[in-house]
């Protein structure tokens, strides 16, 4: 584990990181991903990242989310984990994927096209454990609130 990695883990695992990290992670992804062409993704540098693009549930406009994930398969599938920073609501790009699974992600500076599905019973138990082994801080999200983190697995279509 490289230096520094638990100070992250436990520094992540904060309320007040909860609250405050929705608002900058997200900016910062977003706008260092444009300025490098799709190359870079600033909050990568820590923990595996792709940028989502889906379609609004409601809208249909596409909405791109910058998001951690854990790679699967040496990255021909992913999981996308929506821990919302252990806030109580379900992340908003999660409801979208319900509502339209074919999405695109950007991965080390490539665009994937991805069909996004929603992992329950035991698949998504085997995934959760996979999940706490690569960020033990996803535990204490749960932890926090009531609602059941969503997990999807991105797969190449």
């Amino acid at each position: 584990m490289a230096p520094g990695v638990k100070l992250i883990q436990k520094v992540s695992s904060t309320l007040l990181f909860a609250r405050i990290a929705p608002h900058v992670i997200p900016a910062l992804d977003k706008a260092v991903h444009r300025l490098t062409r799709g190359r870079v993704i600033l909050s990568a540098q820590l923990l595996p990242g792709v940028i989502l693009t889906a379609r609004g549930a409601r809208t249909g406009l596409p909405r791109t989310t910058p998001l951690a994930c854990m790679p699967e398969d040496g990255g021909t599938s992913w999981l996308l984990i929506g821990s919302n920073f252990g806030r109580p609501g379900h992340p908003a790009w999660t409801g979208n994927l319900l509502g339209n699974p074919d999405a695109e992600v950007s991965w080390k500076g490539r665009d994937i096209a991805v069909r996004a599905r929603l992992l329950e019973g035991d698949e998504r138990e085997d995934a959760w454990r996979a999940v706490l082994r690569f960020w033990p801080p996803y535990a204490t999200y749960q932890a926090r609130i009531e609602r059941e983190i969503r997990l999807f697995r991105l797969e190449r279509r």
